[in-house]
């Protein structure tokens, strides 16, 4: 049985229209109607009693249409190993994966959130922003919302100056969320992704950047 200490940057709830309140080590993001809660936080089992995990995290990682620009889709011990691993770089870093919970509609829409880059690239180190949701939420502004909330908390709690986000070059859904929250195509950076086999049909990546002062105009 593994513990995860707890980190003070998420013992808070952030309520960027409103208000700001204390709360406990599953600290959410609360903008617009929705709320993103940490991945590794209630809903995938409690922190630092159990491996985290959850059907419909698991559910989402298998959906071939959803993890069509990924390697291969996820079965459910994988889908729960990786719930562990982002719990563990929440509770290490301070900042992680958020699933998204849209009140009243879904309490699990899918995740957006930060992480460390993982492995070695001429871009790294740097913070990746992210996302991932199930289908019936696609199309309907979350992802790009919650992508702004998750920019903002990088830039105006955590201090970043800079995020980073990738994908192939295929993913046009997540390339235009990429492009409407005011990241940048820098094609000299796209690179060839080190963790997928030469020649695999998604070796090849396109990089985005974007500064705080670049997130998309009226969310700051």
């Amino acid at each position: 049985m593994e513990t995860l200490p707890a980190h003070e940057p998420f013992a808070r709830h952030f309520e960027f229209a409103v208000r700001h309140r204390r709360a406990g080590p599953c600290g959410a993001l609360r903008y617009a109607g929705a709320t993103l809660t940490p991945y590794s936080g209630r809903q995938f089992g409690a922190i630092g009693c159990r491996p985290c995990g959850d059907r419909r995290a698991a559910a989402l990682n298998a959906d071939r249409e959803v993890m069509r620009h990924f390697p291969t889709t996820l079965d459910r011990a994988q889908s729960d190993a990786v719930a562990l691993r982002l719990a563990k770089h929440l509770h290490t870093h301070g900042y992680g994966p958020w699933a998204l919970e849209i009140p009243g509609v879904t309490p699990f829409a899918g995740f957006v959130g930060l992480m460390r880059v993982g492995f070695d690239a001429p871009f790294a180190p740097a913070v990746e922003i992210g996302w991932r949701l199930a289908q019936a939420w696609w199309s309907k502004g979350y992802a790009t919302e919650a992508a702004i909330a998750a920019a903002r908390f990088a830039f105006d709690t955590l201090r970043l100056s800079e995020l980073v986000s990738f994908t192939v070059p295929a993913n046009v859904r997540s390339r235009a969320v990429m492009e409407r929250i005011g990241m940048r195509h820098c094609p000299d950076e796209d690179f060839l992704h080190p963790l997928i086999p030469p020649g695999h049909r998604l070796r090849r990546h396109v990089l985005y950047r974007l500064e705080a002062d670049a997130l998309a105009c009226g969310t700051r």
